[in-house]
């Protein structure tokens, strides 16, 4: 097994330390393994979470701007109801709370009885579900669409309206919104390798790809001869462009790799997709290309398109200031 680790069952503490030991703004708590912000007011406060193995999802985007806390939990697995319960208490501001989850069974099932645990505690809890994978309708993993890289954008937007001041119906507006304006679609071309089994999950060709696959291995559409990046941007925003109209409208498009993808590539990509998403009268004012929402060392990407308006716009550009992702204020194009 070719990884930099120590112990395989210790990856997430150590994953953790690491994080909060580089990033003065963030604290650890160890024994639920939730990071969360050191310095926030009287606020709507976020929480995210799920698996580990998607850095910097989760933990990545704690910070201002974004998640107030963010709980993690062991590869690719859901973190437990009293872990996500310590995650409410350390985001609470006062103003109550929003959970983020992404559409998987385990973090439906573990979300929803920590948001009651913590309504018992006497704190206000409401809740959103990201399913923005137009690959599959169903899978093994996920009841209904599966939760992906769009996810990023909701922390971001209701981030953003949590730091304006926004009461929890509004922030939980404005996640819901964001929600239904983001479409993602992803191709693999390689199974990851799990720190505690030490090989691929799957075996795949040299020649092959898989079209749809999620981030935990899920099988996607189908298994096809591997595409060029023109090819793969060409099928990849086809499919998003049939579920949601973005005709004449302003976007935001998140080319994001899945942990073994060279940046070269996902520039290639992102070229790609400016050019096919213009001819089809998309016009799009903030590219995010980098890994946003990897699945450990999986080769591939996925391409998010987040549909905006002038409300989505304001806070799309609002400041952020997390590990995962920084933004300074202002609209490349509008400089």
């Amino acid at each position: 097994m070719r990884k930099l680790i120590n112990n395989p069952d210790a990856v997430v503490e150590e994953m953790l330390r690491g994080l909060a030991l580089v990033n003065p703004g963030v604290r650890l708590e160890p024994e639920s393994r939730v990071i969360g912000r050191k310095d926030f007011g009287k606020k709507v406060g976020l929480v995210s979470g799920g698996g580990s193995g998607h850095e910097p999802t989760h933990a990545g985007y704690v910070g201002p701007g974004m998640l107030d806390a963010a709980v993690v939990g062991n590869v690719f697995a859901s973190p437990s109801a009293d872990a996500i319960v310590k995650g409410i208490e350390m985001a609470n501001g006062g103003m109550g709370v929003l959970l983020i989850v992404k559409n998987y069974s385990g973090d439906i099932m573990n979300f929803g009885l920590a948001a009651e645990l913590a309504r018992d505690l006497g704190i206000e809890v409401a809740e959103v579900i990201v399913k923005d994978d137009v690959a599959v309708p169903d899978s093994t993993f996920s009841t209904g669409r599966r939760g992906v890289a769009g996810t990023i954008f909701v922390h971001k937007l209701a981030g953003a309206a949590a730091e304006a001041g926004l009461n929890l119906f509004e922030v939980t507006r404005v996640a819901q919104k964001a929600i239904d304006n983001v479409r993602s679609f992803g191709v693999s071309l390689s199974s990851c390798v799990l720190p505690a089994v030490g090989k691929p999950g799957f075996e795949m060709a040299d020649d092959e790809m898989e079209l749809g696959m999620g981030i935990h291995g899920e099988p996607g559409l189908e298994r096809v001869k591997t595409m060029i990046a023109f090819e793969a941007a060409e099928y990849m925003i086809g499919k998003i462009l049939i579920d949601l109209d973005y005709r004449d409208r302003e976007c935001a498009v998140m080319v994001n790799g899945l942990g073994g993808t060279p940046l070269m590539e996902l520039y290639i990509m992102a070229a790609e997709v400016d050019k096919l998403i213009k001819k089809r009268g998309l016009d799009p004012i903030r590219y995010y290309v980098g890994e946003f929402m990897t699945s450990l060392d999986m080769v591939g990407a996925s391409i998010s398109i987040l549909r905006l308006d002038d409300e989505l716009k304001q806070y799309l550009f609002a400041p952020a200031d997390t590990p995962g992702l920084k933004e300074k204020g202002k609209c490349w194009r509008c400089q």
